[in-house]
């Protein structure tokens, strides 16, 4: 099966019932796939093909899972792109996979347009919430274009191993790796969750997590597309209040999100009683699910105190597409991701890929469906990625990573820049953890000799070179840096000073 024959499956079992909840606008099953279709056949029109590669640098929107329908119901690939990124890097993804077009909002224009001077391949973008009587540029387009009747009759691929989209995530190098996803893949994943958490066709979800975040994508599009349940869209998180009326006011059932919701929501609820909490936001919710960073157990703890309502957490990746594990209420353990969900198999390793005994620390390594078929032209890094015995190798417990509001960020990206400047002669970042499970990024370094720096250049460094989430929140000039005797900086060592 692939993401089309989803959809149209879905479509033909639920037809008049609801698909899309947005702002006021409610959008039937039917309805959603005829859509679908209709941008399918406009970029099929425009001569976008099976293996073309479009980008999607937008917030959640019907839009959003329009364009990535569209594509994969073409063979077409889509490529999601995190809209917190700087110019810089938007033209490295654009430019490495090759796009040849984008679609997005007016609020990133600027640093797109800035983009594509470096992407040569880049024809056309499409703005969602551009009017025709605004439109002063041949390759800048009203998406509306791509909703017009046109005479094309579309066929859906058929073939489940066709890479469905390409989610570009941070590399130990510095570079972004284009994670290469099949409808397989993401399917197989999403039938796998919904048979682990026991969920069912009566479920109601809703979108409040990043789209082009995969544990979004999965957990909270394509779960409720499988099942036939309706999508309640949030377009951003803040403010809080909007989206917490609608867990009550849309009936939603099942709420994912990261640690630090959970852990801000059980923060401004002091001094409010749990049965009130739950009348207003939580009545019909059933369980919560904690996904894309550790989830202490003081969070999970405070959280459902004061609500009243389970919070089971999950572990995953992107390469995994995304869920590996996860607890679920009738097999639940405190300060665990949980069992692997069907199909997919865990096991720890160590530096000789010799499989350890329980209780010993290794690298995680998965086998299943759901396992990436490779990072986008780099044969070696995918090479790299798996054992000899072809289990894919996650880096957990080994990366040099932090996780700051689901977001991975790797320290070398942040010291790149920090070495970036004249001054500096060494620069180390860690994370730093936080009892609600976040971390937050801080850095030290150390000046050349007979040089002098004030740490308030280097944050500005920071805000000019860096998304807001990969900034560190503190920096530190000192002397020297803790190292071992091979001069190694050691990090561990960095994160104990306060």
């Amino acid at each position: 099966m692939t993401l089309g024959q989803l959809l149209k499956e879905s479509a033909a079992k639920n037809s008049q019932k609801k698909a899309l909840f947005f702002a006021d606008k409610s959008t039937p099953y039917q309805e959603l796939y005829q859509t679908i279709l209709k941008v399918a056949a406009n970029f099929s029109a425009l001569g976008i093909q099976e293996g073309d590669k479009v980008g999607l640098l937008l917030k959640n929107s019907p839009e959003f899972i329009f364009t990535a329908f569209a594509l994969t119901c073409l063979g077409a690939t889509a490529v999601p792109i995190n809209f917190f990124l700087k110019n810089e890097e938007i033209a490295y993804i654009l430019s490495h996979v090759g796009a040849c077009g984008l679609v997005t909002q007016s609020a990133f224009l600027p640093e797109i347009l800035k983009a594509k001077k470096q992407c040569a391949e880049l024809k056309t973008i499409w703005v969602t919430d551009l009017a025709a009587s605004t439109q002063n540029c041949s390759d800048i387009v009203p998406f509306s274009e791509l909703l017009k009747e046109v005479s094309k009759e579309i066929k859906i691929i058929s073939d489940p191993e066709k890479t469905a989209l390409i989610l570009y995530t941070s590399g130990t190098t510095g570079k972004s790796k284009g994670v290469m996803l099949s409808h397989k893949n993401l399917i197989s994943n999403a039938l796998g969750s919904i048979q682990a958490l026991g969920l069912t066709k009566k479920e109601r979800f809703i979108c409040l997590l990043p789209m082009f975040h995969v544990f979004a994508w999965t957990t909270n599009v394509l779960i409720p597309l499988y099942l036939g349940c309706p999508i309640v869209i949030v377009e951003a998180i803040r403010p809080p209040k909007p989206w917490l009326k609608l867990l009550a006011k849309e009936k939603i059932t099942i709420f994912a999100a990261v640690p630090q919701i959970f852990a801000l929501l059980a923060e401004q609820a002091k001094g409010i009683k749990k049965w009130i909490l739950k009348y207003l936001f939580f009545r019909t919710v059933k369980f919560c699910i904690s996904g894309a960073a550790p989830l202490s157990k003081e969070v999970q703890e405070k959280f459902e105190t004061k609500f009243g309502i389970p919070l089971l957490e999950g572990y995953g990746l992107s390469e995994t597409s995304p869920v590996v594990s996860a607890n679920s209420l009738d097999q639940r353990k405190p300060g665990s991701v949980g069992r692997p969900i069907p199909d997919v198999k865990v096991k720890i390793i160590n530096e000789n890929e010799k499989e350890l005994k329980i209780g010993e620390e290794g690298e995680i390594c998965i086998q299943g469906p759901n396992i990436m078929q490779g990072y986008y032209k780099e044969e070696q890094a995918t090479k790299e990625a798996f054992t000899k015995d072809g289990w894919f190798k996650t880096g957990d417990r080994i990366k040099d990573m932090i996780i700051v509001k689901g977001l991975k960020v790797f320290s070398i990206q942040v010291e790149e820049v920090l070495l970036s400047h004249p001054a500096v002669a060494e620069a180390a970042v860690v994370g730093i953890p936080n009892p609600e499970g976040d971390e937050t990024v801080k850095a030290f370094v150390v000046l050349k000799e007979n040089q002098t720096l004030d740490k308030a250049e280097l944050i500005k460094l920071c805000q000019e070179k860096l998304p807001p989430y990969k900034r560190p929140r503190d920096i530190e000039i000192r002397k020297e840096l803790p190292k071992n005797a091979l001069q190694k900086i050691l990090k561990k060592e960095l994160k104990k000073i306060k």
